[in-house]
């Protein structure tokens, strides 16, 4: 007789579904019956629930068991590891916090988990860690992301908030109905609507989207791949140098400049600071113009494309989108900042379907309508130490303590870190130059970690604690870019001897005398119905009704209506700049910025530039690295979750990620379809399988993100992580943000026997005594 099937409504950030059990396995996803475009990577959950690769038991490095703090830390990843029961474990987590604080202070615990974690806004990594690390004294924290570092601290600069970066932005019914012309700076591709933070009940892009290719919106694809464009959009491709869009936005703002189509009256009226960017597009003061022909130089796009873009521009209802992906390079302030004084010129912010927007392409969730009240959400609570570092400086921290640095406007020094405890997320993945990085983790003397797999980053740990998955715990989810919240219902047991975050860090907590602080007196039960009655009495105060707790929770969502209005972005402030100002010291669009101007950042002044990248295809370097390396987010996972899954797999070659090359690009090497290759660079190298393309421009290589780190050495990376290659460099001292797309390499076709891929063994052990 068959076992009974039972389902359960869950959520993942990449979509919700319905997980359906036999027999206490997981054996399907089906997706949330509301969503038009289910994302593909719900195929590789189930297999990745009973993987060999689950962390069943905690474990301890064996070398850090025998010597703690005075262990070899060049071990790690190395050696074997010792399991041991959960009191064992938590003694040994709860000693070293408290030994590492006595003799070294707060400042000494590094709160890392940076990562998307769980959907689920109670059991969400992050969240925790910081909530129980801040409750018993404080850590040091991460400020900003790897996502939209460089916007986050540059955009309050100019337009006093952040939030356009977010999603915020002009909505997707409104371009459809008013936009005329549609200039996607990076392109829109859909690959990264699959995900969103928090979890989505609809994947909403694609159908914008696929309206958007039947309307008579004239779209402009601006990136160095023609994959960016999205199937049966009948876009114009402008293949362009990547990291080089600035130069082409400022060619297009001398044309507007110099030909008198520069809305005048909206630069006196909403913008501060026009007279000083002018001058640096004349070249007053550098006796160089900014004109089409000298942008053509820069960006490899001809100067008459450059002059039509910029008159086309300027005479049609025109919506310049930025990706997210532009600013995470060298420099990537300036892009941001081109783009709005670009919609600035043309005098369109605030009107419906014109302006400036960030992000349509780089999420789901961008840009749909959706009345502005919050998701669910839960405190992370206050942190006493008050002290942080930029995200993307993670590495710089480890290796430099007790160096300066600046960041946006002040100048601080990196803190000499003893303990990092890191819980969702893998910086084996996010980060760049992972070489660099692997010496920098050999510098604290305790490293600990939760995680459901051996990931790169537990393989590396010293202390290892087996939390659960989404699907084996209760949990609420939902996302501030979506108009559902779902319930989160338990569907498997947890497995083997893995408990919950919460309940790990309630326990720890315990040890150290401040559970109460942790905890507020609410077990997981509590604090699912504790968030969401948060979260209704927010919504019912904005006029929305949500049915009780008890209610939602036996139906397993509720929804948000459509916003009675469309969303249009600064159209308050465009009515009326007096009653509706920015948060910029003018109140207005600031288009050159005294503030930046008075931190005195060579690599960031205080209007939009063009900055030699450190590395680019104008560079010098060129002569040696002729490649550009675009390292895109994967279509197949979320960064690296799941990349032992299904669908993640079945997508290599030869085991490893992908690289997509122009065929030109190829036969001067004599690399052919699927052959295996060498990618590198001065700071490492990596194996990959090719893939011919003619849709990716001469000169780049395209290598998504994500695949599980797997060093042979230090000379050779064998399973395909590009960020073994990448610039660890900070975009300007005034944001500190990832500078990823800044990477010049070489491919060459690899000879010989190529080494296995060891990803995805599990780490060796001690033989447990007879």
């Amino acid at each position: 007789m068959s076992l009974p099937v039972q389902r359960f409504p869950s959520l993942s950030h990449w979509g919700a579904f319905t997980a359906v059990v036999q027999g206490g396995r997981l054996i399907a996803c089906e997706p949330f019956e509301r969503d038009p475009a289910p994302s593909g990577i719900l195929a590789s959950m189930p297999g990745t629930m009973q993987s060999d690769l689950r962390i069943a038991r905690p474990a301890v490095r064996e070398g850090w068991l025998n010597r703690r703090e005075a262990s070899d830390r060049s071990a790690r990843g190395q050696e074997r590891f010792v399991e041991v029961d959960w009191d064992v474990a938590l003694d040994l987590v709860a000693g070293e916090l408290a030994r590492v604080r006595a003799q070294h202070g707060h400042a000494a615990v590094f709160g890392g988990s940076y990562g998307w974690s769980s959907a689920g806004r109670l059991h969400h990594a992050r969240t925790l860690t910081h909530r129980f690390l801040h409750s018993g004294g404080g850590c040091v924290n991460q400020a900003g992301n790897y996502s939209w570092g460089a916007a986050q601290f540059l955009l309050p600069h100019v337009i006093g908030t952040y939030a356009p970066v977010t999603g915020r932005v002009t909505d997707w019914n409104n371009v459809l109905h008013h936009t005329e012309l549609f200039i996607a700076f990076g392109g829109l591709p859909l690959r990264n609507a699959q995900i969103t933070s928090g979890g989505a009940g609809v994947h909403s892009t694609q159908g914008w989207v696929e309206r958007a290719c039947r309307s008579a919106i004239e779209f402009v694809v601006v990136s160095p791949t023609q994959a960016d464009v999205p199937d049966g959009m009948r876009a114009r491709w402008i293949p362009i140098r990547p990291n080089t869009d600035t130069a082409l936005m400022l060619g297009m703002a001398h044309t507007l400049l110099v030909q008198g189509r520069h809305d005048t009256a909206f630069l006196h009226s909403h913008c501060e600071g026009f007279d000083g960017f002018a001058r640096y597009l004349r070249g007053d003061d550098d006796g160089q113009p900014k004109d089409a022909a000298w942008a053509a130089a820069i960006c490899g796009v001809d100067a008459p494309t450059i002059i039509e873009l910029a008159l086309r521009a300027a005479s049609r209802r025109t919506l310049l989108n930025c990706t997210w992906s532009l600013q995470r390079a060298h420099h990537g302030e300036q892009p941001y900042w081109a783009s709005i004084a670009l919609a600035s010129m043309l005098g369109q912010i605030g009107l419906p379907g014109g302006g400036f927007a960030f992000g349509h392409g780089s999420i789901n969730g961008a840009a749909t309508p959706r009345p502005d009240v919050p998701a669910p959400e839960m405190s992370a609570g206050r942190n006493p130490i008050g002290q942080s570092i930029p995200v993307a400086r993670f590495a710089d921290m480890l290796l430099a303590p007790g160096q300066p640095y600046d960041f946006n406007g002040r100048t601080s020094t990196y803190p000499d870190i003893e303990l990092i405890y890191w819980a969702g997320g893998n910086p084996f993945h996010h980060h760049q130059d992972l070489n660099r990085l692997m010496k920098g983790w050999q510098k604290p003397q305790t490293i600990v970690v939760h995680d459901s797999w051996w990931t790169p980053a537990a393989r590396r740990a010293d202390i290892v604690l087996p939390a659960t998955t989404t699907l084996e715990r209760n949990d609420i989810g939902g996302s501030s870019r979506d108009r559902f919240v779902l319930a989160m219902k338990q569907a498997l047991a947890p497995h083997a001897q893995s408990r919950n975050d919460f309940d790990i860090y309630r326990e720890l907590a315990a040890r150290a005398g401040h559970e109460a602080a942790f905890t507020e007196g609410r077990d997981e039960a509590a604090w699912i119905r504790s968030i969401y009655d948060d979260m209704a009495g927010k919504w019912r105060a904005a006029g929305f009704g949500l049915p009780s707790f008890d209610v939602f929770w036996a139906e397993g969502f509720v929804e948000l209506p459509e916003p009675a209005r469309d969303m249009v972005l600064f159209e308050a402030f465009r009515q009326d700049p007096v009653a509706a100002p920015l948060g910029t010291p003018s109140g207005r669009i600031e288009l050159y910025s005294q503030k930046i101007a008075s931190f005195g950042y060579d690599d960031c002044p205080p209007h939009p530039a063009w900055l030699p990248p450190a590395e680019w295809l104008g560079a010098p370097e060129a002569a040696r690295w002729p490649l550009h390396l675009v390292s895109s987010q994967p279509p197949d996972k979320l960064h690296s979750q799941l990349d032992a899954g299904e669908r993640s797999v079945q997508g290599k070659i030869k085991a490893r990620q992908r690289v997509c090359m122009h065929p030109d690009e190829a036969t001067r090497r004599g690399i052919g379809p699927h052959d295996l290759v060498r990618v590198f660079n001065a700071r490492g190298s990596c194996l990959a399988g090719a893939e011919l393309d003619v849709r990716v421009m001469p000169g780049v290589l395209v290598m998504s993100t994500g695949a599980w780190f797997d060093p042979q050495d230090e000379t050779l990376e064998r399973h395909g992580n590009p960020n073994v290659l990448t610039l660890d460099v900070g975009t300007s001292r005034l944001a500190q943000g990832t500078s990823a797309m800044t990477t010049l390499v070489e491919v060459e076709r690899w000879q010989g026997e190529a080494p296995a891929v060891q990803a995805f063994k599990p780490p060796a052990w001690v033989p447990a005594p007879p």
